[in-house]
């Protein structure tokens, strides 16, 4: 296999994994700010304790992929840096203000009207960063950056407000409350607040099907390759069902109160609607002026990024495992 197809593949686990963890602690944002009924302080106490241990740990995938696009595809990183600098610019910032107010809320007084004005900011961050990285992700698969050579020609607008960009922003924020949601399931062993998520899971997961058959409307004319690649490609196909499965599964599971299993076939559905994204736009990495192999690294930086990464990944995992162990272990009486 051709050593950038290889780092390709491993871009696109990064981006995978930050969907499962990253997105999942964003869509905890959007319930917190949507907490309500006899129970909303404890629903936002069941966020914080599930959020408080790994939220720093779960943008490791985001610098990840990063690293990776930088190092191996620094053209296609340079024209996007350039071409998306508004938008980037306004996620990082959205990270650092949900991060900074997240923990500021944690340690100030409690009941303080300024730890609410804390609680705001991180809720409000926590909707505007998945929008805002959902719409990066239509401007890059919309063909509306034109690159030639070295320059990007199509201005600092282009794609990311687009209605297709607009409408993809929405599903990525929907995807990841649906996660979240699923996953809040099995932290807590309260059946009221069980039966408050559950609810919230299920209105998420129509708002998924409803948002991303907007995308696929929109797709047709606002990304025409990414349209093709969905509805020709036989990989392609076999993903959409695959992704029908595990959605079909999660509401199965979330209606018969099976949550640890819900949660697997949520994370299966995310995931698998990342990757039939990354497939759909093959081989490029900006559509339609970059590809995969035109923007690739020398071969001795791609094989050393390689060796990087596997000594890593020996360090980072078996760490992650432990601390996903220590902190996130069901407690006892959880719904199964």
């Amino acid at each position: 296999m051709p050593t950038e197809l290889l780092l390709g593949g491993v871009l696109v686990a990064a981006f995978v994994l930050y969907a499962l963890f990253g997105g999942a602690d964003f869509g905890g944002g959007v319930w917190d700010l949507l907490a309500s009924g006899p129970r909303k302080a404890e629903q936002r106490a069941l966020i914080s304790k599930a959020l408080g241990p790994v939220w720093e740990v779960n943008h490791v995938w985001l610098i990840i992929g990063i690293v990776i696009l930088f190092s191996a595809f620094p053209r296609a990183f340079a024209v996007l840096s350039v071409a998306l600098h508004i938008p980037l610019t306004l996620l990082l910032l959205g990270i650092v203000f949900r991060g900074t107010a997240f923990t500021f809320r944690t340690y100030d007084a409690r009941g303080d009207r300024v730890q609410r004005r804390w609680g705001l900011v991180f809720s409000v961050a926590s909707v505007l960063s998945p929008a805002l990285l959902g719409m990066c992700v239509g401007a890059v698969v919309s063909g509306a950056i034109r690159v030639r050579g070295s320059v990007v020609e199509s201005g600092f607008f282009a794609g990311w407000l687009s209605p297709f960009a607009l409408a993809v922003g929405l599903l990525a924020l929907c995807l990841f409350a649906f996660l979240a949601a699923v996953y809040l399931l099995a932290e807590t062993r309260e059946p009221a607040l069980q039966e408050d998520f559950r609810k919230r899971a299920l209105g998420a997961g129509v708002a998924v099907f409803l948002a991303a058959f907007g995308v696929l409307v929109l797709a047709r004319e606002g990304a025409p390759r990414v349209w093709s690649g969905l509805t020709d490609s036989p990989f392609a196909l076999v993903l959409h069902a695959a992704t029908a499965v595990a959605a079909v599964a999660a509401f199965g599971l979330l209606l018969t109160r099976r949550f640890w299993l819900a949660r697997v076939a949520a994370a299966a559905q995310v995931g698998l609607i990342v990757v039939g994204w990354a497939v759909s736009q093959y081989p490029y990495l900006v559509v339609p002026d970059l590809t995969l192999q035109q923007t690739a690294a020398p071969e001795s930086t791609l094989r050393a990024l390689l060796v990087a990464l596997a000594v890593g990944a020996a360090l980072i995992l078996p760490s992650l495992l432990f601390l996903l162990r220590v902190f996130q272990s069901s407690p006892r009486g959880v719904s199964r």
